[in-house]
């Protein structure tokens, strides 16, 4: 690790053990709303980049479990069809436990403006050994550790070092949007976080983006306001 990576590291577990003792900056957690009900695509629409393209060409049920299976291509996304501002986002992901080909993906964040590949939104990166980098696309700000920002490519702010399990396997991600504070955790550990994020309503998106790759327990908890 990095001198750079264990300075943040250390950093991100004082914000963790900060949030643990206090409360949300935005409000306190809500009621559990499960976004993917198991069954089928009920709350959720699409855009791809083929206009020709249907939903079920690109996402499905598996009719065995309550797992949704993306086959990647043509890329896009689906989203919610409802807006969320400030929430814990709980999910679990793989990609092919057949194949165990490496892939990429994402979860898109307070998605705004209009339809497209890809939209105004804070990416939470999905791709094999960068989970926990941030993309931040369409100009969405977000301030990080100058040492996260990718020196090449300045909307990318690496993760402080990959926590996934093999190709295959499931993985935990935990993404807090507390107002203008943004916070990854991938099986359990904090790997980036972020502050001056635009606090408004958007929705979220799961990305095809060239790989299969499944998704089940995709959860959310409102942080609403206190009274």
């Amino acid at each position: 690790m990095r001198p750079q990576a264990g300075a943040l590291a250390a950093v991100l577990l004082c914000l963790a053990l900060a949030a643990a003792a206090q409360p949300y900056r935005s409000g306190k957690p809500g009621k559990e709303v499960r976004l993917f009900n198991g069954r089928d695509l009920t709350g959720w629409t699409f855009h791809l980049s083929d206009p020709a393209a249907r939903m079920q060409d690109v996402w499905r049920v598996d009719p065995r479990e309550p797992v949704l299976i993306c086959r990647g291509y043509p890329i896009g996304y689906i989203r919610t069809t409802k807006d969320y501002t400030s929430f814990i986002l709980r999910l679990q992901w793989r990609f092919s436990p057949i194949t165990k080909q490496a892939g990429n993906g994402g979860v898109l964040l307070r998605v705004t403006g209009p339809d497209k590949v890809w939209p105004r939104s804070i990416e939470a990166q999905l791709q094999s050994g960068g989970a926990g980098d941030i993309w931040l696309i369409d100009e969405a700000p977000l301030n990080t550790p100058p040492e996260r920002v990718d020196p090449n490519v300045p909307r990318h702010r690496l993760h402080i070092r990959a926590n996934e399990r093999p190709i295959g396997e499931w993985n935990d991600y935990e993404i807090v949007c507390d107002g203008p504070e943004v916070t990854l955790k991938v099986n359990g550990v904090a790997l980036n976080a972020g502050d001056g994020a635009e606090v408004v309503p958007g929705k979220i998106a799961l990305q095809s983006e060239g790989a299969e790759i499944h998704f089940r327990s995709i959860r959310l908890i409102p942080l609403v306001p206190r009274k």
